[in-house]
């Protein structure tokens, strides 16, 4: 294997490895992927796979339980649930990941990168060996993101993400810290695998950046499932003993056999090399290339601190591969697509909702109007549940173009992706009525909203 590439692809999660393969598709251009771990990274064996994995039995068991014509009531096998997850990560082998990289003409080198000086990386592997890797057109930045773990909690070694969508010993008592999407998607399926879960929420609210009526629908769901849901929760300290951690929670001590922080994710840039190119990790904020960043170099994902999800990462890494292949090549780079980020959170009910909420777009100066609608008032979505709970919102500005959407209910997120084209095509109130949804489907409950 050469030392010499057309690309270098530092980080193989799914934003790297796509930037690998739209930078060489389809021409005899090279390009390697040099990455630590496993190939398919932090998604595929460690968080929206897995966790998803886990998730989906609950779906259909709770949608099973509350259906007429079903005897049950339907229970979740908590080992046989396991035995699913490991079969969505492969059981932690990468081997697959490789031949589709090898396949699609992207070579793969073991260890960690970083950055050693103009279109050079510098690997160093498992065994402490050196090796220095040289990129004739671009090198990419795909480090992805890591767990923040509060000072507080760093001296008890707590399970992050990692762990919890990893977890083989079952812990009798968790607490979770935080609110936000790896909080209630944890919360819920190391319910359903048997711990007593005690969330600890530092903030007033479960998934603040959602609508508040859909924080409210998953609390309640949470709660309802058996889970403790403390708002205003805040951990001065902890320590672990045999017995397990003890968290000081200021007024009072709790006990647990296992804390789970999930507490937000940080950039991946320690020891990137970015100081041998004269740049901080700032320096990769909210962009994949120009600014400070030299021509040759780009980011992807994560590692850019813009939204920190997989579908965006892989979108960001088209755009970037196709640059990379229109520079090789001497023709015009693509323009980015201004595109609004859909989020889905696979609670129970599930949350989906993309471009702004009501109170960001008046945070913004839009003077906007809000539709609403129940989702039981929807016979398509009723038939999904005989006691089906959930709403929608639309928000609208003062052209009557869609800017937001927001689904809560069962099964919601296969509803995003309309919402998502409506707001790419900036469609308005009439074009929006001139689409048809089908009877009796939960789709329907777009009429409710424009009525």
């Amino acid at each position: 294997m050469s030392d010499t590439w057309d690309v270098i692809v530092i980080g193989g999660g799914p934003a790297g490895e796509n930037a690998a393969d739209h930078a060489v598709r389809g021409s005899d251009r090279t390009a390697v992927i040099v990455e630590a771990e496993l190939l398919g990274g932090e998604c595929s064996y460690w968080a929206c796979m897995p966790s998803k994995a886990l998730l989906r039995p609950l779906d259909v068991a709770a949608a099973a339980n509350h259906l007429g014509g079903i005897r049950g009531p339907v229970e979740i096998d908590p080992a046989a649930l396991l035995a699913r997850r490991d079969e969505w990560v492969h059981a932690y082998d990468d081997s697959s990941q490789v031949e589709w990289a090898q396949g699609a003409g992207v070579d793969v080198v073991r260890g960690r990168g970083r950055l050693a000086g103009e279109r050079r990386v510098e690997v160093v592997a498992e065994d402490g060996t050196t090796r220095t890797l040289e990129a004739r057109v671009a090198v990419v930045l795909a480090t992805g993101s890591v767990a923040s773990v509060p000072e507080e909690l760093a001296g008890v070694a707590p399970w992050t993400s990692r762990e919890a969508t990893a977890v083989t010993d079952v812990p009798a008592r968790l607490a979770i810290v935080g609110g936000g999407v790896v909080a209630c998607e944890a919360a819920r399926w190391m319910r359903a695998l048997g711990s007593d879960v005690t969330m600890l929420v530092r903030g007033e609210s479960v998934l603040e950046r959602a609508e508040p009526f859909a924080s409210a629908l998953v609390a309640e769901s949470l709660s309802d499932s058996g889970v403790s849901v403390r708002t205003g929760a805040v951990v001065r300290g902890a320590s672990r003993s045999g017995a397990g951690v003890a968290l000081d929670l200021g007024d009072e001590t709790l006990e647990v056999d296992e804390v789970l922080v999930a507490a937000g994710r940080r950039p991946a840039t320690a020891d990137l090399g970015l100081d041998a190119v004269g740049l901080t990790a700032d320096d990769l904020h909210g962009r994949t290339s120009g600014g400070n960043l030299p021509e040759w170099l780009f980011t992807v994902g994560d590692v850019n601190a813009e939204a920190p999800l997989t579908h965006w990462g892989k979108h960001q890494a088209r755009h970037v591969g196709r640059t990379i292949a229109a520079r090789a090549e001497g023709r015009g780079a693509p323009q980015p697509v201004d595109a609004p980020v859909p989020q889905v959170v696979f609670t129970d009910p599930q949350v989906a909702w993309v471009g702004l909420t009501e109170a960001e777009a008046r945070d913004a100066g839009i003077d906007v109007e809000v539709r609403d609608a129940d989702l039981a008032s929807v016979a398509g979505a009723a038939l999904l549940r005989d006691d089906v709970t959930g709403a929608a919102r639309l928000v609208l500005d003062e052209d009557g173009v869609l800017v937001g959407a927001t689904f809560v209910g069962p099964d919601v997120a296969e509803l995003l992706h309309s919402a998502t084209v409506a707001i790419v095509g900036r469609l308005d109130v009439d074009a929006l009525r001139r689409a048809v949804p089908s009877y009796p489907t939960a789709s329907e409950v777009w009429l409710r909203l424009l009525e």
